[in-house]
């Protein structure tokens, strides 16, 4: 089930694994494996690929990105496919991700001669791009009536658990999120802060955001580990974010 009905479906540079993960769900769909088990599973995967970059075997570190990007998509499918929506993995997928978006930035400043201010500096520019995109994304996802109930364009409050879910549990991850991401999410919604109004955005539009999704930053992570360029990456992702004004002024000015 896609997040998007079809006449609003663009080409999404960052969810490349999507065709896999939906094969992956429909198939665990028929076992007791549950979407946050599915998220636990992602999580050690981004381990297994911090594991490899301190031990220098990059080509084996980046396939662990991939795979973990790949994962990423498995449990919002399965939650899908069962109809088992949930607070819970929603706040939980996105904390790994920030907390992953650190720990790879990390192992690969200890390894390389790149500066530990860089290294902050990259991790804030990956999570500004990724905010930037998400908001975006959902604020397509609320407009047109995607399938996709637990993604909102501004979290102000913990929301009501779903049946099933611990309520105090979706308060604590809440307020987890909020810390990891409210930062970049106002900083975002400042810049374009009249985006929520929009009806729809044109396709061309949100396959160019895509390249600033989680997914498109790991396969561009993993590509670099796997060609040797490991000590461009920190930089790289810093000068990645000079693109946010372009699309912030092609949003507001031209759409």
């Amino acid at each position: 089930m896609s997040k998007l009905a079809a006449e609003y479906k663009f080409i999404d540079l960052s969810d490349y694994g999507r065709p896999i993960a939906r094969s992956w769900a429909h198939y665990l769909s028929l076992t007791n494996v549950t979407p946050i088990h599915v998220t636990l599973i992602f999580g050690l995967c981004g381990i297994v690929a911090i594991f490899f970059i301190l031990s220098g075997q990059f080509w084996f570190a980046g396939f662990f990105l991939i795979l973990k990007s790949i994962i990423d998509a498995v449990d919002g499918e399965l939650a899908r496919i069962k109809k088992t929506p949930s607070f819970t993995g929603r706040y939980l997928d996105s904390i790994f991700d920030s907390i992953l978006n650190f720990l790879f930035l990390l192992a690969i400043w200890f390894v390389t001669d790149v500066t530990f201010v860089l290294m902050i500096c990259a991790y804030l520019a990956m999570q500004l791009q990724c905010s930037l995109y998400n908001y975006y994304y959902v604020i397509l996802r609320n407009a047109t009536s995607g399938s996709d109930m637990t993604s909102k364009i501004f979290e102000l409050k913990p929301p009501k658990a779903f049946p099933g879910e611990n309520q105090q549990k979706v308060n604590i991850l809440y307020y987890i999120f909020n810390i990891l991401y409210i930062l970049f999410d106002k900083t975002v919604q400042f810049l374009d802060p009249k985006a929520y109004k929009s009806k729809s955005f044109p396709s061309w539009f949100m396959t160019c955001i895509s390249f600033y999704g989680l997914g498109f930053q790991l396969l561009l992570m993993a590509g670099m580990l796997c060609i040797g360029w490991i000590t461009y990456i920190i930089p790289f992702f810093i000068g990645y974010s000079g693109f946010i004004i372009l699309f912030v002024l092609l949003r507001r000015i031209i759409l």
